[in-house]
């Protein structure tokens, strides 16, 4: 099994999260939070720690922090030090930054890291984002053409420093300026020259991950990517997801053994299964519960946001429930309905949050991973704490070691860098046998 953590804006996935009584309200400006996370994930030999990031202010900041806060670049410098072996992964936008930009700052990271980066590429095309970098309103139609060409000179940059041409001998040359060379990459969206200013660390250069959904995020997974953090609503989703994928891969000529699937699954753990339902319904109340109230019932087709929190919906009411038809987690919430819970803990149970919610004892939580595991989605999971570092800390103590004496994770680290953990061999540069 290959996990990797997730801590956005230094708390969890619940958006009360910076509420809750023991973990720091402040978090997403507190680095400390983040380099503990580091250690936390590095002390349970995950793969990796992975960051996303949306630079814009696109919530009600009354009730949560940004999606995200302290630039993940300059997070993950600091893991770096703070760690050994813990992969770090970094989000940058192909849409944002020009290709040199890209390859000097991943591969500043990964010599930092010696060979512990990866780079989760994506594009942006939100308006809140954009206007942050361009004037006007864009029509940004292009920026999937255009993260094609910056994905293209950002490896071609990497490869135009080649392993052995830095030499470092004090009676003779500094590098072998010879195999240093230009790549003159013109696009029709981007243009660099070259070459990258630095050779390559020890494991070449950074793994590419991918979160892209949709046409064009599926065919850069099996295509690019080495790994990908993927969103689904169910284990049945999960499984066929991954057997359409790895085939893609495969038809790509491609290894689907070299490619991690990392399903994103929130975690609440508790003495008891009731105690985690009470826990979250903890939480719930400290976010936004009208909104969750009012998702709920789009998601059920009845008006539910007005009903008593602490009853069943209706028997009446429900007879005119049906789930929505777009969202493939409505089933769950309309199974939950069906089956007596109150509107409270309906909700609780995550049916409308955007991951899977893995909840309960510690025994628990574990076999839901085997469950999923075992049934063939790809290898790997992000685990997301629910409120935040705490949380993130009894997953490590309480979750990983039963995990650990199943067999089904290390119990050390057999690599120094995040290809070694992920079983992909040394590369840098662009494959053009491909």
């Amino acid at each position: 099994m290959h996990l990797i953590a997730q801590l956005a804006s230094g708390q969890g996935i619940e958006q009360g999260g910076w509420r809750w009584p023991t973990e720091a309200a402040g978090a997403f400006i507190n680095e400390d939070i983040y380099l503990k996370a580091a250690q936390l994930a590095e002390k349970a030999k995950l793969d990796g720690l992975f960051m996303t990031d949306v630079p814009s202010v696109n919530v009600d900041l009354r009730n949560q922090p940004p999606q995200a806060s302290l630039d993940p670049v300059v997070l993950m410098a600091l893991m770096a030090k703070a760690t050994e072996r813990l992969g770090l992964v970094a989000t940058m936008s192909t849409s944002l930054s020009e290709p040199y930009t890209i390859a000097r700052v991943m591969r500043s990271l990964d010599l930092v890291s010696k060979g512990r980066v990866g780079w989760n590429v994506v594009t942006t095309g939100t308006q809140e984002v954009l206007l942050n970098y361009f004037p006007g309103v864009l029509d940004h139609s292009h920026k999937h053409a255009r993260a094609l060409e910056v994905w293209e000179a950002v490896l071609r940059l990497w490869g135009s420093w080649p392993e052995g041409a830095l030499k470092l001998d004090k009676a003779g040359i500094f590098a072998d300026a010879a195999q240093i060379q230009p790549i003159n990459f013109e696009g029709k969206y981007v243009t660099t020259r070259g070459p990258i200013l630095l050779p390559p660390s020890p494991q070449g250069q950074p793994v590419i991950f991918t979160a892209g959904g949709g046409q064009y995020g599926y065919a850069f997974a099996a295509t690019k990517a080495d790994a990908m953090y993927s969103n689904p609503p169910t284990l049945d989703y999960a499984k066929a997801f991954w057997r359409e994928l790895s085939a893609s891969i495969r038809q790509a000529g491609r290894n689907p053994n070299q490619f991690t699937i990392y399903n994103g699954i929130g975690v609440s753990i508790a003495s008891s299964e009731q105690e985690a339902l009470q826990r979250r319904a903890r939480l719930d109340e400290m976010g936004d519960p009208a909104s969750r109230r009012q998702y709920l019932s789009h998601m059920l087709g009845i008006p539910v946001a007005e009903l008593p929190l602490d009853a069943p919906i209706p028997a009446a009411l429900l007879q005119r429930a049906r789930p929505n038809a777009r969202d493939q987690r409505s089933p769950y919430a309309y199974d939950l309905a069906m089956k007596g819970f109150t509107i409270r803990q309906v909700l609780a149970h995550g049916p409308i949050n955007y991951h899977p919610i893995f909840l309960g004892t510690p025994e628990q939580v574990a076999d839901k991973f085997q469950l999923w595991f075992e049934a063939g989605v790809g290898k790997g999971f992000c685990v997301v704490p629910d409120s935040g570092l705490e949380s993130l800390t009894d997953f490590v103590e309480q979750v990983v070691p039963i995990l650990q004496k199943r067999g089904l994770l290390r119990t050390e680290y057999s690599g120094t860098t995040l290809r070694q953990h992920l079983g992909l061999p040394y590369q840098n540069g662009f494959p053009d046998k491909d």
